[in-house]
């Protein structure tokens, strides 16, 4: 056998054994939504069974049908979520990119200390601001609430330190020719560069749809009416009612993953190419 034969050989063995340690890690992480979901299914007295029923032998649809038909609105706390999730979904990627641009292409004084002092409120616990925002939500009226999560994170520091880094990647000889064709900024920002940053547009749209599906600390500090609930605060709410139906609970977990995974599913394309695309140039 010669050298070529054994090197591909190798490479083959190699391959195979990180897939099966990849697969395994996989499994290994997937196993809480695999028993979350399985669970789900189960009637209560299967839930704590050993060794575990990963598929029950006896399927309960009731009890996805229950955690929609009764208890507080679990339908509305769904469409309370969705409203400010694709809100956030579509306004946050937009306005980060324009700030993103400004920060990128139109030079002026200070520029480059504005952008680092504004990085530096990332690093600012989201916890410290809780107070002062109570403060200004109350002043504003909007306490209380949907506005009280959607006008904050409509601005988000990652976003634009993210769409920023694809902005630099993009030769600069792009725009000064648009410039010399008497193309402005406006049209230069929507009828080039947002076209050109569509993966990097839909990796953090994906990633703020997360975040705004998970949040709970805001919501639970800036909303009081229940009617207003989202999932989260709808997700504890279920808890205290269902007391130990862990089944149910389960259920009701079940359906509040569901759009995360729908929305990854849907862009997944879309996140390597975006995170791989913003950190071309810093």
């Amino acid at each position: 056998m010669d050298t070529r034969n054994i090197r591909i050989i190798r490479e083959r063995v190699i391959k195979s054994f990180n897939t099966i340690i990849m697969t395994l890690a996989s499994l290994l992480l997937l196993s809480p939504m695999i028993w979350m979901i399985s669970t789900s299914f189960k009637k209560p007295k299967d839930v704590f069974t050993y060794p575990i029923q990963w598929i029950p032998h006896d399927p309960v649809w009731t009890n996805h049908f229950k955690v929609w038909m009764t208890g507080d609105g679990f339908a509305l706390f769904y469409f309370n979520s969705l409203k400010i999730s694709l809100i956030l979904m579509i306004g946050a990627p937009l306005l980060a990119a324009f700030a993103a641009y400004g920060f990128s292409r139109i030079p002026f004084k200070g520029r480059d200390g504005i952008f680092l002092l504004y990085l530096c409120l990332m690093m600012i616990p989201p916890q410290v601001l809780f107070v002062p925002k109570f403060i200004m939500f109350d002043w504003m009226k909007i306490y209380n609430t949907h506005w009280a999560l959607i006008l904050p994170g409509l601005f988000t520091v990652f976003g634009v330190f993210m769409i920023r880094q694809f902005f630099m990647s993009i030769p600069h000889e792009i725009s000064e020719a648009a410039f010399i064709d008497g193309a402005g900024h406006f049209r230069i920002f929507f009828q080039l560069f947002l076209p050109l940053s569509k993966p990097v547009l839909a990796t953090f749209a994906i990633i703020d749809f997360t975040w705004t599906w998970n949040d709970y600390e805001n919501a639970l500090i800036f909303l009081l009416d229940k009617k207003l609930f989202t999932v989260p605060l709808g997700m504890q709410n279920f808890m205290l009612e269902a007391g130990v139906d862990y089944n149910m609970m389960m259920a009701a977990a079940t359906a509040g993953v569901v759009p995360l995974l729908i929305v990854f599913f849907l862009g997944q394309k879309y996140i390597i190419q975006g995170f791989s695309s913003s950190a071309v140039k810093g």
